[in-house]
């Protein structure tokens, strides 16, 4: 029952309701259970079981099973401790559960949580849950029929109707209609897409693949790999059944997703605004202070008292002398029980030992360690207050500067290094402690006190008694008159962690000490019970300080006793008829619960209650509910005397105790929305969103109080307006030790009025609590500045998001109440972080039911989004030296990744409302209406390069005399290149195969290979009923086999088709593509060796392919010395030569047609671009199977008769110093290798640099090191390769890479950086531009320089090849694009590629893809379409270079931008050390995320927040799914490029088995 009595007062000059409670009794929650939300996680068998998978696979699998198979028993939580009472035990066992933090609870509060809640009752949120492998984490989550806790209360009736509800709730979850359509979702298999890739891990099986359907399935892909219509890596795949491929999930998230966000952005904007960020506009109905300004508030003046002393030691001098009998001291022990009583006397003698000992002990005399104005560190546990008091008060008689600071745990203590840097601050070097507390100081294996990080260099003094030395008789402390000198220093932590110390002088402590004796009317000889701290705030204050004024008897019961004894402090009082009792909100709950034991408890000896921390607003709750509870002991309610405090102005306010019987101080309920916008607003209309505050009482004797406002200036607050309290009063802080610029800012602050003028020149100091004045001057705080969310410009307390989140029925989840709520900055606005210990017992359903359910609580009554919301493990968060949370530490956890959640819930979609605006498609500049003259187009130059001319090759190599010797022809067949090579220079050394230990297993010459390639034709021509013209598959390993099967293929007329020979162990995954390459080129013949052979025909082959209709397979290991009666020779140059199969990044296997010219042309022009004679040698690992690889394994050394080493890439597994240790051996100028095997060494070799130096590996011989890919340059890879091997002589400027596509198979290489740029040559290497990011997204071009804001490095593809041409078209209009604009690349050159290879003549794929024209400018020349977007840089030394952005089929739209996708991969690569690749991809307009860890699993969650933070700062998108996964599952083809859209399906046909899925809300 509550009485109440309601009546409108007038605040300054402002109607506002209070509301008067006479007597209040907190009423039992009647709030009825919210209903639960539909679950679609359950759990799947085996090592890694995860909580619901995309697909629901599994779903309806034994679920009964695991039901009854997965419910563990655990043990208490908490194991028991000593205990003196039975009261102790009940309070134990009952907070052994998830009872929430009774500090903020509010039965009002709770009421209204539940109504709130209620209004969200009839939408069906169906939150996707996130996808968990069990494997990593420790807890073992209870299954949803796990029986309700009843650890935290007996068996009364809320504990039943909890039961009833619950089981309620269990029921109409089972029968809801949502729960059977969610059942009846079927998963589609789909089969992943055929690719080639690395092998990774364990072999995973794929369906097996029939004739015809592959057959189809290339046609499928061939038919839908137009650039403009291509299926995109970013977007959904046309030909796919999205009903086969959407999830539950998916959808679920979607629909979330489809609610407006708050506020609405508009649609365009001016292309021309430099802002990045969406401005919301101001609501015109926010609430607005009207009242007038405030007039500073005076508190009544400080009287005189004859017999004060003149300083604080006079006193104790006094008192020992006088009293030395007299209590001043109890100490209780673990049990509740006195521990000893410190007199008076002892007191005052112990510290005159400490002074003397400090002053003339501790050095010599001509070299003392310490001189007076000293700091010294105080390091003393709580548990031992008495040697506490000796060392304050010796510290003082030795006029040194005491520092009070916390012990210490470890070296890595919450919190350790800001006391590190208060200490360094300061000046301390001298640390007192007890024997005991120095024994328990961590110590490194020599005995010595480890160094704590940041801490300064430490010298530990004990200061028990036997250590101290009685001072001579002549010697008598010096005790001043209190003066402004520097008493103590009492640290303080800011909101960002960082800890400082406040400087109190000595004239300001003493008058600290009147004020408080004279508001709280002290009198000599009284009793008082202290719960707090002694070694600060207001334990320190009044147990310490103002006692020691008054000879009063402090009985000071630790925190420790506290957690064993809760009751111990009421004990106390009534045992000794305490006058006084100084506790928090938290002393007043553990008490309220543990007090059914104690009927003979009797507090009518109290006169005043202190609440230190009353300026919290939840704690009115607190007082009530005790009050409630002991005011039938005897408990008065005038006695409870709430307080404000500030670390800088010491005591704010304080509330004298009332008259007896008299009426209890107002209250007022007010609107928190107000409060949000800094005013005061009576709530009555909507009450589930008030906020009801009681007074601290008035400020202390003999201050000044004004209301400024938090921001800005400290402008004078109106009397509406909720502000700043600043304080001017001689009892406050001084300053910040050693830190003056911060001094300046919080202690000399000058309020001005609204004109701007300054109200007077008396200093005021900020308190930082935020508050109001009510009627008769009494002070109001309805927060504190440390716990203030800036969102969107509103305020939000984080207390109050506190008690929101508790209201919403925690015991089941949360541990102990324990939850800290604090703001990270991310893209411009501050966003709100919930994080709270879930209990050990509390199941994966209900922790994401329960964090479900506070989204909606807080967003009904704060009207504020979360953007995270975390459980982690029970007592795992960083506590305070007292078991509180440690925010600041949190914080630094969270942003660091070391949080280790078990559950997580990110909310960007809601709470980030101000992306950029969307962008309107831009026109282009350049278009067909344009005048084009000359190379310039609309007044600006056309973006196209040349390559230098090719010519007719006038070299003898390349020159066959024929009869007549004065008539030469060029060689235009690579067959006739090798005869004629067999001929004139039969024993020259074209290859050389190297194996793992760098020796040569097999050289071939010029007759050697030509022989050899005679064998295969004749054989081929035996055995294999060809036709000219036929397909025939070259499966071989890497080496001189493939090589001269290839020419065999031409000597006989037929078309080579290289194929990666299947992986041994992994025939499952890598067969199918070998047959699928077999069966879409239609192979006659198939030519291999006999291993090869033998697996073809395996019964492990058998199982994934049908091995009995394999075409006609010859080995070639054991030929015959035969030779074919003709070599082939084709008719015209045009005709076929070979094949060319690959798979692109998007998963898609593609083969194009290369004829003769095509090949020799391409092999002349990378002759003259890498200046290749018979006399070089080059070494070559690469895979030789496609693309520029192939050319330079099989074709280039057999046109330019250069020597060409071979490594195949797979020896470097087994051996990776192979690669670096041939081009030393071997003195090799020109190398050619892939990003992967670049990786390899990276990684590999990166801290071996020594170990190869010593074995003489020496790489200043290497001029160019060509990276071959066909993506855009990986920058950060080549600078590292090369930072790290410069130790072995590797120039820096050695690196470069090559730019080729489908269409083109070489387009950009470089082979001279060394000597354009010389080592020495000053200035930054130009292979490197930065384009700014934000250009870049518009299809711009803008450069800048190192290091400008969202600039992004480029590096250059290389210089165009001799007889290249290129230019940059728009790929929608197909016309030319000026210098500055970003555009897909066309080629036009002789050695292009045909046409893609198909079954079906696609004559618009070819004539789009190879054979296309431009919009306007040249309409008759041919070009060929690349895919890739990039731009054209022109230089001084050369032409100009191309720089590639992206492939143009796997650009991201979004609002109207375009995103890169390794843009993104390489930001999210960046988030956290444990990443070691990622990926990412769209479906369904959702941007995911595939993330690779590569440390432990329970990593796997802190990934999420990171991953999600650095896509939306530096891309400014919204990351939808994230996915956490093992190294190696992301696919890369051979040539170690991301195979993207093989990912997305992977992962949606379920087939990743990934360590945790996360739905961004």
């Amino acid at each position: 029952m509550r009485v109440c009595r309601t009546s409108t007062l007038c605040v300054l000059g402002v109607p506002v309701q209070w509301t008067l409670l006479c007597f209040f009794c907190s009423a039992t929650n009647s709030g009825k259970r919210w209903e639960s939300l539909p679950v679609q996680g359950r759990m799947r068998k085996g090592r890694r079981w995860v909580y619901s998978d995309i697909t629901q696979k599994g779903y309806e699998k034994k679920r009964a099973k695991l039901l009854a198979s997965c419910i563990p028993h655990f043990p208490s939580p908490e194991a028991p401790g000593p205990s003196t009472s039975s009261a102790s035990r009940h309070h134990r066992a009952h907070r052994s559960g998830g009872a929430r933090d009774e500090r903020y609870r509010s039965d009002i509060h709770t009421e209204a949580v539940q109504a709130a809640l209620a209004k969200h009752k009839e939408e069906k949120m169906a939150l996707p849950m996130p996808t968990k492998r069990r494997s990593a984490f420790v807890q073992s989550p209870l299954d949803t029929c796990t029986p309700p806790d009843t650890s935290s209360a007996s068996e009364d009736e809320g504990s039943l109707r909890r039961k009833a509800a619950l089981s309620a709730v269990l029921a109409q979850t089972l029968q809801s209609p949502d729960y059977w359509i969610n059942r009846s979702v079927q998963s589609s298999s789909t089969s992943s897409s055929a690719s080639s890739t690395l092998s990774h891990g364990e072999p995973k099986t794929h369906p097996q693949p029939q004739l015809q359907p592959a057959v189809s399935l290339l046609a499928d892909v061939l038919a839908h790999t137009r650039i403009g219509k291509q299926p995109a890596v970013f977007g959904v795949c046309p030909g796919v059944p999205v009903s086969s491929r959407v999830s539950t999930k998916i959808q679920q998230l979607l629909n979330t997703l489809k609610r407006p966000k708050r506020p609405p952005l508009s649609e365009f904007f001016l292309d021309d605004s430099e802002e990045i960020v969406e401005v919301p506009r101001p609501d015109p109905n926010t609430p607005k202070p009207e009242g007038r300004q405030i007039i500073p508030v005076k508190g009544e003046p400080l009287g005189v008292v004859s017999n004060w002393p003149p300083a604080l030691q006079a006193a104790l001098a006094r008192w020992g002398a006088t009293q030395a009998k007299s209590p001043a001291l109890t100490a209780l022990d673990i049990t509740g029980k006195p521990l000893y009583t410190l007199t008076y006397g002892k007191l005052w003698s112990r510290s005159l030992k400490l002074a003397y000992t400090l002053l003339n002990k501790l050095g010599t005399k001509t070299e003392p360690v310490l001189q007076p104005g000293d700091r010294v560190a105080l390091v003393y546990p709580n548990s031992d207050p008495g040697m506490f008091w000796v060392a304050f008060y010796g510290c003082l008689l030795a006029e040194v500067i005491p520092v009070p600071i916390e012990v210490p745990l470890s070296r890595q203590d919450a919190g350790s290094q800001q006391i590190g840097f208060l200490l360094g601050s300061c000046g301390v070097s001298l640390a007192l402690t007890s024997e005991v507390c120095l024994k328990g100081l961590p110590k490194t294996p020599n005995g010595e006190i480890i160094q704590f990080k940041g801490w300064p260099r430490m010298k530990w003094v004990v200061t028990d008694t036997k250590y101290l030395t009685k001072p001579s008789k002549d010697w008598q402390p010096h005790i001043p008159t209190a003066n402004t000198d520097t008493a103590y220093i009492e640290y303080k932590a800011s909101k960002e962690g960082t800890v400082m110390g406040v400087a109190v002088s000595k004239i300001s402590m003493l008058t600290h000490c009147q004020a408080l004796t004279q508001a709280c009317n002290y009198c000599e000889g009284e009793t008082l019970v202290n719960v707090l701290d002694c070694k600060k705030d207001m334990g320190l204050w009044h147990g310490v300080l103002t006692s020691v004024m008054n000879r009063i008897h402090t009985i000071t019961v630790p925190y420790a006793v506290m957690k064993a004894c809760p009751m111990s402090w009421v004990q106390r009082v009534h045992i000794h008829k305490a006058r006084v009792a100084l506790v928090k909100c938290r002393d007043l709950h553990w008490a309220m619960m543990a007090h059914k034991d104690q009927k003979d408890t009797n507090l009518s000896s109290i006169r005043m209650l202190i609440v230190a921390d009353g300026a919290n607003p939840w704690s009115v709750s607190s007082c009530d509910a005790f009050l409630n509870v002991f005011q039938s002991h005897g408990l008065k309610p005038e006695v409870i005397c709430p307080c404000a405090t500030s670390p800088e102005a010491l005591t704010v306010a304080i509330r004298r105790p009332g008259a007896r019987g008299a009426p209890l101080p107002a209250r007022a309920i007010l609107s928190m929305g107000g409060l949000s916008h800094g005013v005061i607003r009576v709530n009555t209309e909507d009450k589930n969103s008030a906020l009801t505050v009681q007074d601290v009482g008035h400020i202390m004797p003999g201050a000044l109080m004004c209301i400024v406002k938090p921001d800005g200036p400290p402008q004078l607050c109106k009397t509406d307006e909720i502000g700043e309290i600043v304080i001017n009063s001689r009892a406050g802080g001084t300053m910040y030790y050693g830190l003056p610029g911060v001094t300046k800012n919080t202690f000399e602050v000058i309020p001005v009025n609204q004109a701007g003028a300054p109200i007077g020149e008396i200093p005021f100091t900020r308190t930082g609590l935020l508050g109001f004045v009510g009627p008769g001057s009494l002070v109001f705080v309805v927060g504190k500045i440390e716990g203030l969310l800036m969102v969107s410009g509103r305020r939000h307390n984080a207390d109050d998001l506190v008690a929101t989140a508790l209201a919403v029925e925690p015991v089941k989840t949360v541990y102990r109440g324990r939850i800290a709520v604090f703001s990270v900055t991310v893209f411009y606005d501050e966003r709100i972080v919930i994080v709270a210990e879930q209990r050990p017992d509390a199941s994966e359903e209900d922790s994401f039911q329960w964090m479900s359910r506070v989204l909606q609580a807080i967003d009904s009554i704060h009207q504020v989004g979360l953007y995270c919301l975390a459980l982690v493990p029970a007592n795992t968060l960083p506590k305070t030296p007292l078991g509180g949370i440690h925010i600041c530490e949190t914080k630094q956890n969270f942003l660091e990744g070391n949080l280790h959640p078990c559950n997580i819930l990110m909310c960007p979609h809601t709470c980030v409302t101000n992306l950029p605006k969307p962008r309107q498609k831009q026109p282009v500049d350049v278009g067909p209406a344009s005048m084009l003259v000359g190379n310039l187009v609309a007044g600006k130059r056309i973006a196209q390069a040349t390559g230098r001319e090719l010519g007719v090759v006038e070299d003898q190599d390349l020159i066959r005399k024929v009869l007549n010797p004065s008539c030469h022809t060029v060689i235009t067949f690579l067959s006739e290149a090798l005869q004629w090579r067999a001929q004139t220079d039969p024993d020259h050394i074209l290859y050389v195969l190297l194996n793992a230990k760098g020796a040569a297993v097999c050289t071939a010459t010029c007759a050697q290979l030509h022989k050899r390639a005679e064998k295969i034709t004749a054989t081929l021509l035996e055995r294999g009923s060809l036709n000219t013209g036929d397909n025939v598959v070259l499966l071989y390993p890497p080496g001189i086999d493939l090589i001269a099967a290839f020419y065999g293929c031409l000597y006989a007329g037929v078309i080579p088709v290289t194929v990666r020979p299947p992986h041994p162990q992994n025939l499952a995954a890598t067969l199918p593509t070998v047959r699928m390459i077999i069966d879409v080129s239609k192979a006659a013949c198939i030519l291999t060796t006999q291993p090869l052979m033998r697996i073809l025909r395996s019964r492990e082959a058998a199982a994934s392919v049908n091995v009995k209709t394999w075409p006609t397979i010859i080995d070639t290991d054991d030929l015959p010395r035969k030779r074919p009666p003709h070599i082939y020779k084709p008719p015209t140059a045009e005709m076929l030569a070979y094949l060319d199969f690959s798979v692109s990044t998007t998963g898609m296997l593609t083969g194009v047609k290369m004829s003769h010219a095509a090949v020799s042309t391409l092999c002349r022009s990378i002759k003259l671009q890498c200046e290749l004679y018979s006399s070089r040698q080059i070494a070559i690992c690469l895979d030789p199977y496609c693309g520029l690889g192939f050319v330079l394994w099989c074709l280039s050394s057999v046109y330019s008769g250069h020597q060409s080493i071979l490594i195949p890439p797979l020896e470097l597994e087994s051996s990776l110093p192979l690669w670096l240790s041939t081009l030393s051996q071997y003195k090799i100028r020109d190398t050619f290798c892939s990003y992967s095997v670049m990786e390899l060494c990276t990684k590999g070799l990166g801290t071996q640099t020594e170990m190869l130096k010593t074995r003489g590996v020496n790489l200043s011989c290497v001029r160019s090191c060509v990276v071959i890919a066909e993506e855009r340059p990986r920058l950060a890879l080549t600078q590292s390769f090369s930072k790290l091997f410069k130790d072995l002589g590797l120039s820096p400027r050695a690196v470069s890479t090559a730019f080729g596509s489908r269409v083109n198979l070489a387009i950009c290489l470089q082979v001279d950086n060394f000597f354009l740029c010389p080592q020495g040559t000053a200035g930054p290497d130009p292979s490197t531009v930065y384009v700014d990011m934000k250009s870049l997204r518009h299809d711009r071009v803008r450069l800048v320089e190192r290091g400008a804001p969202q600039s992004l490095p480029l590096m250059e593809s290389g210089t165009i090849l001799p007889g290249v041409r290129v230019i940059i078209v728009n790929p929608e209009t197909r016309g030319p694009l000026g210098d500055s604009h970003l555009g897909e690349i066309w080629v036009n050159s002789p050695h292009s590629a045909s046409g893609y290879y198909t079954i079906y003549g696609e004559e618009s794929l070819q004539a789009d893809h190879f054979n296309t024209r431009l919009s306007f400018g040249e309409p008759h020349t041919l070009w060929a379409r690349t895919g890739y977007l990039g731009f054209i840089k022109r230089t001084e030394l050369l032409d100009c270079k191309i720089l590639m952005s992206s492939r143009h089929w796997e650009i991201y739209l979004e609002s109207g931008l375009r995103y890169h996708p390794i843009d993104i991969e390489t930001s999210v690569s960046r988030a956290h050390r444990s990443i070691a690749e990622s990926a990412v991809f769209t479906w369904t307009n959702l941007l995911v995320v595939v993330a690779e860890l590569s440390g432990s699993e329970q990593e796997a969650l802190d990934l999420v927040p990171l991953v999600t933070n650095v896509v939306l700062e530096e891309h400014h998108l919204i990351v939808g799914v994230v996915v956490i996964v093992d190294p190696g599952v992301i696919p890369i083809n051979s040539r170690g490029e991301k195979q993207r859209m093989h990912l997305r399906d992977s992962f949606l046909a379920d087939q990743l088995d990934p360590i945790y899925v996360a739905y961004n809300m």
